[in-house]
Order: structure tokens, then C-alpha cells, then sequence
């Protein structure tokens, strides 16, 4: 009998996890050029994966449906992109 809310619950969770994603216009707005990477860490959390090359760092918040890339030199912010952030 329990079993049946099982759904309900799950598309609870998954509601509530949405919510609370760091993935946002407001974030992605407030990225800019000189910021370092621990600067965006604390924006946007913990990346999914990061890609190092001789003094530059490409790294990608989110997942292949919505997802933010930070480029670094050194420590800091050069470029940056986002797909499907709203």
C-alpha cells in the first residue's frame, strides 16, 4: 500500500531539488571577467567537470539539458557561456 505514493514523492524530491539549483539567470548574471575560480565556486557550487591545459581551466556546471562553462586563465574568468539558464 505504501508503494503507491512512491511517485508522488519521487516527483516531490525532484521539484524541491530543481528549486534549489545554483544554475540561474540572477547567478549567471553576476559572473564577469577577473572573477577567480573560488569566487565562482561560491556562485554557482561544485562543477561537474573541469578540463586543465597549461594555465587554463575550462569547467561546466549543470548537465547536457542546461548547463554553465566557465573559461579560466590562471585563476581567473575569460569567457563564459550558458544553454538553456532561465
Amino acid at each position: 500500500m505504501r508503494l503507491r505514493y512512491l511517485p508522488v514523492v519521487l516527483a516531490a524530491v525532484a521539484i524541491l531539488l530543481s528549486g534549489c539549483s545554483k544554475l540561474t539567470p540572477e547567478n549567471y548574471a553576476k559572473l564577469k571577467p577577473g572573477l577567480t575560480y573560488a569566487e565562482v565556486k561560491s556562485l554557482l557550487g561544485e562543477p561537474a567537470r573541469c578540463d586543465d591545459l597549461v594555465g587554463f581551466k575550462s569547467c561546466r556546471w549543470g548537465d547536457d539539458r542546461r548547463s554553465i562553462t566557465v573559461r579560466f586563465a590562471g585563476d581567473q574568468v575569460v569567457l563564459y557561456s550558458a544553454e538553456n539558464v532561465r
